[in-house]
């Protein structure tokens, strides 16, 4: 009967600039996040890659700025470097990006690890030993490496 086009064929760039511009807006994305999110209401991939492309360009978007943001927000609740890096990979950060992000905080994970044992479990050691593989797996999952919080655990 009739060739209908298809609901992408008439996106206007400045629509999905627009969509993106107010994702962008209320908080930093990575370029994987901006994607996905606006994937569901564009389906022209060309045209959305190149109004990403774009942002990148005029540094309206930037994972680099995304995972200095990502990383600050989640130190200051007590998350540790293993878990920050994986969480940044799982939102399409590239591993050097999180690299240099990490490195350039200088953060002292040690003492980073004790002040979150501290608030989680007090000041006071513990001498059960369930109760340490407890304090472990806790510090484990907040990614903290053993090295960071092993000596906290010790008699």
């Amino acid at each position: 009967m009739f060739d209908e086009e298809p609901a992408d064929a008439a996106i206007d760039p400045a629509e999905i600039r627009l969509a993106a511009m107010n994702l962008l807006a209320r908080r930093e994305h990575s370029v994987w996040e901006l994607r996905r999110k606006l994937k569901r209401r564009y389906k022209n991939d060309a045209v959305l890659e190149e109004q990403l492309n774009r942002l990148a360009e005029q540094n309206l978007q930037s994972d680099t700025r995304f995972a200095e943001s990502y990383v600050k927000q989640r130190v200051s609740r007590g998350y540790g470097p293993l878990r920050l890096q994986e969480e940044l990979h799982q939102r399409g950060v590239s591993r050097s990006t999180i690299t240099l992000t990490i490195d350039a905080l200088e953060i002292d994970w040690c003492a980073h690890a004790i002040e979150v044992m501290q608030i989680k479990f007090g000041a006071l050691p513990t001498q059960e030993i369930k109760e340490k593989a407890r304090r472990a797996r806790f510090m484990l999952h907040r990614g903290f490496c053993s090295d960071h919080y092993q000596h906290l655990l010790q008699d």
